[in-house]
């Protein structure tokens, strides 16, 4: 199974944190990283979206539908987005357009077991995958196949 964790690209400060929308820097960033995501994304892709303002947009910029869910908006648990996305069970590709810290947790449950502060950029992307083939020590560990900066596409 993939599981992509995109984080929202730059928001306005000031209002209702739900209300928040994108700057026009974010909307670069989303463009850019939206972008990078059609090159590589495998086309049955289910993508599920924080019900946030700023997440909705940041996903408008791949073009793609997708499912808004209560279980990835802001400050939501690690454990519970990995529920939704069905990791490692459902297979194929999800993507997961969200909030900060809760994909840098996402990504340090999956990677050491715990459920750290890790950091993800705005509009960052990091895709882990849960191989079908085991180890010679009898585990599967995460692959991290990719992890992109915005700024730098």
């Amino acid at each position: 199974m993939n599981l992509i964790l995109w984080r929202h690209a730059q928001a306005e400060d000031g209002r209702h944190d739900m209300l928040r929308k994108l700057t026009p820097h974010g909307r670069e960033q989303a463009r850019r990283a939206g972008a990078w995501l059609r090159a590589h994304l495998p086309h049955d892709t289910r993508i599920i979206v924080s019900p946030a303002v700023r997440a909705c947009e940041t996903a408008d910029a791949l073009g793609r539908s997708y499912d808004v869910v209560q279980a990835v908006a802001p400050n939501a648990e690690a454990g519970a987005v990995l529920k939704v996305a069905g990791w490692p069970e459902a297979g194929g590709t999800v993507l997961v357009v969200g909030h900060q810290p809760t994909l840098g947790r996402v990504a340090s449950l999956l990677m050491t077991g715990s459920d750290r502060y890790w950091s993800v950029r705005r509009a960052g992307i990091w895709w882990l995958t849960h191989p079908d083939e085991i180890e010679d020590d009898g585990t599967r560990g995460v692959v991290v196949r990719t992890v992109v900066d915005a700024d730098l596409l």
